[in-house]
């Protein structure tokens, strides 16, 4: 197995918003050691030359002195394990080792046992709050400064530091900062961790422990530790420096846009679950200006609003959107199905919902639907100049169960639903008076419709 990294896509985060990426994350192996028939350690580090690293293991720790010590040495690097005999027998009892990840027994999937509650998305990170608490950590990391080899780390809510901790290991300032918060009865629950550290699974199974919600390095993770992150539902940051960073797992958690006047209490959600079948591909990828229908949707609602869901059946199509995707609780029975999904998914009051194949969204009729919402009504729709436009409009979420029941009943027309429910109706008379209404409802179904506009 040769050295070296492998290639993740990921997230940037740097002028207001975040971009997809792609680079090299730094391999970290495990390889489960069985001695005469024990299991006795689990070895982390680099992929490369692991008949070393476990022979020199052995020996160091006094098992073997030469080569006629082994009977059987093999390693599978496909399974990640180390069978070996010596000659004689190990200790009935072994003493505790320092394996090269610093610790004995890692487990490489995550407990349930220690995974933290389900992240929280109505409480978004801001991006200010990370470079806040990893400047607040540089300023404490006087002996980092002055001498080198000391890490360091710190925990924060909002931006605001709560403990600091320092010490020769990454992984040990971890334990301190459980420790002391253990000793002052602070709860860390769904707070931020910073480090000065490359992150590893050991620091990130410690972060699960204490609830950790975002974990944010000055350096890289490894990719283990992405992978560890991803499970656990830990937003894991990397290279905070200079006003950008990466993000290589959950970017949905990290505040897009953070700069831009949004409209509180409301959802942006997209509906990406039709079949595309009179457009013969993925309406939603198809290029505008250099830039796919979905990504100008997408850009267009995270300035609005405070998070933006995805409604999909097929997630892995849109990895490069960094928000979440949530598929249809009823799939197969076309849009109405979205809007329920939608709303049943949304952490709000109110829902904007709108189709994956309308490129020229424009936010002036977007404001004007949300300002549009009086307590009395239960969803505001618009017309355009076809007629309702259901899937472009605000729905409160009583509309969630007025539309399962539908469901539920056999009912799949959206028109004949909305005609039972309190609806705020727009004509197409006032929506003319908006600005960017002529294009605003565009949509796009067929290739001679997307010839006219690609």
């Amino acid at each position: 197995m040769k050295p070296g990294k492998k290639e993740h896509n990921f997230f940037s985060y740097r002028d207001n918003c975040l971009q997809p990426a792609k680079t090299g994350v730094v391999s970290e192996y495990p390889v489960q050691l069985i001695v005469n028939g024990r299991e006795i350690a689990t070895l982390i580090g680099s992929p490369h030359d692991l008949r070393f690293l476990v022979a020199g293991f052995l020996r160091l720790q006094g098992f073997v002195s030469s080569l006629s010590d082994f009977e059987i040495f093999s390693v599978c690097e496909d399974f990640g394990t180390a069978n070996v005999r010596i000659k004689g027998e190990l200790p009935e009892r072994l003493k505790p080792v320092l394996t090269s990840g610093c610790g004995t027994g890692i487990s490489f999937s995550m407990p349930t046992d220690i995974l933290p509650d389900a992240p929280d998305h109505k409480q978004r990170v801001q991006p200010a709050h990370i470079f806040s608490l990893m400047e607040e950590l540089a300023k404490k990391a006087d002996h980092y400064r002055s001498h080198g080899g000391i890490h360091s780390a710190a925990t924060g809510r909002s931006g605001k530091l709560m403990l600091y901790a320092e010490d020769l290991g990454r992984h040990n300032t971890f334990d301190r900062i459980a420790g002391e918060a253990l000793f002052k009865g602070i709860e860390l629950r769904g707070s931020e961790l910073v480090t000065s550290g490359r992150v590893s699974t050991e620091m990130v199974a410690k972060a699960s422990l204490m609830g950790i919600k975002l974990i944010a390095s000055r350096t890289s993770p490894t990719d283990m530790a992405v992978k560890l992150c991803d499970q656990a539902g830990i937003c894991l940051v990397g290279y905070v420096r200079g006003g950008s960073f990466n993000v290589y797992s959950h970017p949905e958690m990290i505040e897009d846009f953070p700069t831009s006047s949004k409209i509180e209490g409301v959802t942006g959600v997209i509906l990406a679950g039709g079949t595309s079948s009179r457009m013969g591909r993925n309406k939603a990828l198809l290029e505008i200006n250099g830039s796919s229908i979905i990504t100008r949707t997408y850009r267009t609602l995270a300035e609005l609003f405070h998070e933006v869901v995805i409604v999909t059946n097929t997630p892995q199509d849109y990895e490069f959107i960094p928000c979440r995707k949530v598929p249809d609780i009823y799939p197969g029975i076309g849009s109405v199905a979205g809007l329920h999904s939608a709303l049943a998914h949304s952490t709000t009051e109110r829902t904007f919902v709108t189709a994956c194949d309308m490129p020229f969204v424009d936010p002036f009729i977007i404001r004007h639907l949300c300002d549009m919402q009086l307590d009395e009504y239960d969803a505001v729709i618009p017309f355009s100049k076809g007629g309702q436009e259901p899937l472009h409009a605000v729905y409160t979420s009583k509309c969630k169960d007025i539309f399962e029941i539908a469901i539920n009943n056999g009912e799949r027309k959206i028109l004949d639903i909305l005609a039972r429910m309190n609806t705020r109706l727009i004509t197409w008379d006032e929506m003319k008076l908006i600005v960017g209404s002529t294009a605003g409802f565009l949509n796009v179904n067929t290739p001679e419709e997307y010839g006219t506009i690609s």
